[in-house]
């Protein structure tokens, strides 16, 4: 074997390990891409949603690199990536259009997670349904209704829609309204009822409570009362002061008025003729 021929077997060898060596670098530089996204997760991400719905997350996202540092390693190698890379992109449209739905709940569970707009044991009103959050996954939300079923809604209906959480204000008011007689002095009553939430344990002090006229009815002259509570009280505080608030009315002698209907007669000179024996003669009947 002459000079030549070696040369070129020693260059052609040289420039195959070349090769090599720059797939296993680009392998090894996504390699430790992917632990460091990992750890990263781990360390923001992790903390932040509960073990079960981490755990795919993080081995979804680190697969994926993995798998693409793999796809990239190739190339310098001289595979044909154009075919595979059509194909799996092919693959990829398919999949997406017949999991769209999937995704698209999957991706709005992540974000719900993140950003936390409810928690479990949170009291909130979603998509028409109020009650009580007992779960929340990857893909869906269960919601326990006021009257005890569990409703199960698609996270990405939750995360497109209203979420009014009743616990994440530091209070919450408390409104009703109740009747008083139109011989009622108003100043009175108002701060008879503002007395009465003021003594209740549960009603706070500032915002303080307050009491004024919302309205005059046909019976009655129409009060709205309003007191804060904390958000973890709030039905057991309503439920207290409108059962007792009759009794501090009754105590103050404010009466709360029965519906009635008072008749006017205008032309008092003309006489009002009954006949009482029709009367009499259905009483018999």
């Amino acid at each position: 074997m002459d000079g030549g021929a070696l040369d070129k077997i020693l260059s052609g060898l040289k420039s195959r390990v070349e090769t090599i060596a720059t797939s296993i670098i680009i392998f090894v530089a996504g390699l430790l891409l992917a632990y460091f996204i990992r750890n990263t997760m781990r360390r923001s991400l992790k903390p932040r949603i509960p073990p079960h719905v981490y755990r795919p997350i993080e081995l979804l996202v680190f697969y994926s690199l993995l798998f693409l540092a793999g796809v990239a390693a190739l190339y310098p190698l001289g595979v044909n990536l154009s075919a595979l890379l059509v194909a799996g992109g092919f693959a990829g449209i398919v999949i997406g259009l017949a999991a769209q739905n999937t995704l698209g709940n999957l991706v709005s569970g992540v974000m719900l997670l993140i950003e936390q707009p409810l928690r479990i044991g949170d009291p909130v009103s979603v998509s028409g349904v109020s009650g009580v959050v007992v779960g929340i996954n990857v893909f869906s939300t269960r919601i326990r209704s006021w009257d005890g079923p569990v409703v199960r809604i698609p996270n990405n209906t939750v995360f497109n829609n209203v979420i009014t959480n009743y616990v994440r204000m530091k209070a919450r008011r408390v409104e009703f309204t109740i009747s008083v007689h139109y011989d009622t002095d108003i100043g009175k009553a108002v701060e008879v009822l503002k007395e009465f939430m003021a003594n209740h344990p549960l009603c706070l002090v500032n915002p303080g409570p307050e009491a004024f006229v919302d309205s005059y009815g046909d019976s009655g002259i129409i009060l709205k009362v309003r007191c804060w509570a904390p958000p973890q009280a709030w039905f057991a505080t309503k439920v207290d002061l409108q059962t007792r608030v009759k009794e501090a009315l009754d105590k103050a002698g404010i009466k709360i008025p029965y519906p009635q209907l008072d008749l006017h007669l205008v032309d008092q000179e003309t006489p009002l003729k009954v006949d009482l024996g029709k009367c009499g003669e259905g009483a018999q009947d």
